[in-house]
């Protein structure tokens, strides 16, 4: 077993501890008030935040290109691989919903399968890191910035996303590697490094497999990580602007509850979020419903508008193809069909049937895009916060409007609601950090070793405590380079190996419908 050298735990540690207390201990010294101690951080983690807004219009340029299409490649790549999929198996993530459904239940769960967690704990990690803020302050953003049109392909996107799923998490249980001790390593690097070289293309998998650890990494920091703190304090400061105006404070509490869960790794985390999750989902969607059905007569005008807004050039932020980028992009953003980070969680599936556990995660978009997203979509529509002159406003400027639009539409229904919504959030928010925090270790143990995993962690909660004093427009760029980055070789290298999933596929299907499967309970 390698021995985890701490000296570089220990330093960056003591520079966070200094960097956060120094100006309290300076303040106390002097005798200064502690409202101008937090005059004096504020102003340092402003220029903070110009630096890192910087450097992320830098990257977007390269990232985003679009060849003067107005189309971003990545968005290309992401739609076009949930179409490859979803004809060449033959649409078989709907021909076997029903079937995903009992998988999910435990019928075919077998104690003895290698693997660390049961199907059921596998899609509630991965939903865990995808159900959450996506849900709320995403499907706000894509309203904000493509009007109600981008409900629409958010919820195409989610369709063709269900084979992504499919395929990406078939793949991570046929090349995952199991330790003795029983402890599963496992993700899209060896799938597509272990797999393309099967087929004679070594040099090329591992270079896609490099480029994925290295884009998990920064989508963890990203959109797993800084997204998540960020729209938990924007969701606070609507109950109280004390939270906003002591958001390194926030900072500190969020990065020290993270701190505390993810050092378990992922029996531990698949514990919590099987509790938690389908609670969190539960409550949020009967609130959304309990308002979307008390306005029922007005379904039909709102489905109408986000279908026809779809399609409308008079649409905002860049008419029709701007309504379409916005929605691929905060759909993928959501759901994260293509990108391969649900493998991570279903590669510790106890299962030996790799295409069940790739119809246990195709269910993940459904749950997360088309009836999560759809209900806040109608939510933010039914109580017209959408079209509100001061979120109209911030759009109009390119300022992204996130969870405190859903806050003012369950505000609108029900008084006081913004409290019960808050907590929602930093739940919400909580248990997708702790999900992408063992993506991202996975990939950096990939990269660097077992022996530096504790660097990555440490790491992870510094840049928790980044995300929540730092403008939403460069967390929100940040997060899309790197999390809609990893589709890029995700997809790629998906497509080249597509053939053997499907031999996969086919097998299985075969067997199960001559009744050779095992039924457990």
């Amino acid at each position: 077993m390698h021995r985890v050298n701490r000296r570089p735990v220990v330093i960056v540690s003591s520079i966070l501890f200094l960097a956060l207390v120094f100006p309290i201990m300076a303040c106390a010294q002097e005798t200064v008030a502690p409202e101008s101690a937090n005059s004096w951080i504020q102003a340092n983690l402003a220029d903070l935040d110009r630096l890192f807004g910087n450097t992320v219009e830098l990257l977007a340029a390269v990232l985003f290109a679009s060849f003067g299409t107005g189309i971003p490649l990545i968005v290309v790549v992401l739609l076009l691989g949930g179409i490859y999929y979803s004809f060449f198996f033959g649409w078989i993530s709907l021909k076997g919903f029903r079937h995903s459904i009992d998988i999910i239940r435990g019928r075919y769960d077998n104690p003895d399968d290698p693997g660390e967690i049961s199907h059921f704990q596998a899609l509630t990690s991965a939903l865990s890191a995808t159900v959450g803020l996506g849900n709320i302050a995403g499907v706000a953003i894509a309203v904000s910035l493509g009007g109600p049109g981008a409900i629409f392909w958010m919820l195409v996107t989610a369709v063709f996303g269900m084979s992504s799923k499919l395929a990406s998490c078939t793949l991570a249980v046929m090349y995952r590697k199991i330790h003795p001790d029983g402890r599963v390593s496992g993700g899209p690097m060896y799938y597509l490094e272990n797999g393309l070289k099967l087929k004679g293309m070594g040099e090329f998998g591992r270079t896609l497999a490099v480029m994925f650890a290295f884009l998990t990494v920064g989508g963890s920091l990203g959109g797993g990580n800084m997204f998540q703190a960020n729209q938990t304090l924007e969701i606070l400061g609507t109950v109280s602007p004390v939270f906003k105006d002591y958001n390194w404070l926030v900072g500190i509490v969020l990065a020290a509850m993270v701190a505390v869960v993810i050092i378990g790794g992922i029996r531990r985390i698949g514990r919590v979020t099987s509790r938690v999750v389908p609670t969190m989902c539960v409550l949020y969607v009967a609130t959304c419903l309990l308002i979307i059905l008390t306005n029922f007569t007005l379904i039909p005008e709102m489905l109408g508008t986000i279908f026809g807004q779809a399609f409308s050039p008079e649409a905002l932020y860049g008419g029709f193809i701007g309504v379409l980028v916005t929605g691929i992009r905060r759909a993928a953003f959501s759901n994260e069909a293509g990108l391969g980070s649900a493998a991570f969680a279903h590669a510790a599936a106890r299962t030996d049937e790799p295409a069940r556990e790739g119809m246990v995660a195709m269910i993940g978009p459904f749950i997360d895009t088309i009836v999560i997203c759809l209900m806040t979509g109608l939510v933010c529509l039914i109580t017209g916060v959408y079209a509100d002159p001061q979120f109209l406003g911030q759009a109009q400027q390119g300022q992204p409007v996130g969870a405190a639009m859903t806050a003012a539409a369950f505000e609108t229904f029900i008084p006081g609601a913004r409290h019960v919504l808050a907590i929602a959030v930093v739940l919400f928010a909580y248990s997708t950090m702790i999900s992408w925090s063992y993506y991202g270790e996975r990939a950096w143990e990939y990269l660097f070793g077992t022996s530096t995993i504790l660097v990555y962690r440490v790491i992870f909660v510094v840049f928790v405590f980044l995300g929540a004093v730092t403008a939403l427009t460069n967390v929100l760029n940040f997060t899309d380079m790197m999390i809609l980055g990893m589709a890029f070789p995700n997809i790629i290298g998906g497509v080249i190996l597509s053939p053997h999933i499907k031999a996969t596929l086919n097998d299985y299907w075969d067997r199960l419908k001559s009744g050779q499967m095992k039924v457990y309970k």
